[in-house]
């Protein structure tokens, strides 16, 4: 249970990290809803898969993976939106799964 709560946490953290700048940037209650959803999930399953790579990097790979399909959906409208993607995507993932591994036990 312990590791459940953890991983929601770590999640709904950076949730809230990477919805902040959208919703300074006026972005649509839709779009704001999915990214933070996305993370408590992505919370989840950094920290429950076992591909057999440390934390920090298993989270970097999950959470760039589970980025395709919103890049690819916001490439059609705003391509250069995708860099912020790919950044908080690495670094978010990469915290999650560094604290998840030390934490989330």
């Amino acid at each position: 249970m312990r590791k459940m709560l953890v991983s929601l946490g770590l999640g709904f953290v950076a949730g809230v990290v990477d919805v902040t700048p959208m919703i300074i940037q006026g972005l649509d209650w839709y779009a704001n809803t999915s990214a933070f959803f996305q993370w408590v999930v992505l919370g989840v399953i950094i920290n429950y898969i076992d591909i057999g790579l440390r934390g920090w990097l298993k989270g970097f790979v999950v959470a760039e993976a589970a980025a395709v399909p919103i890049m690819i959906l916001v490439a059609k409208t705003e391509p250069l939106s995708i860099i912020p993607i790919i950044i908080m995507s690495a670094i978010l993932g990469s915290l999650v799964g560094f604290v998840g591994e030390k934490y989330a036990k």
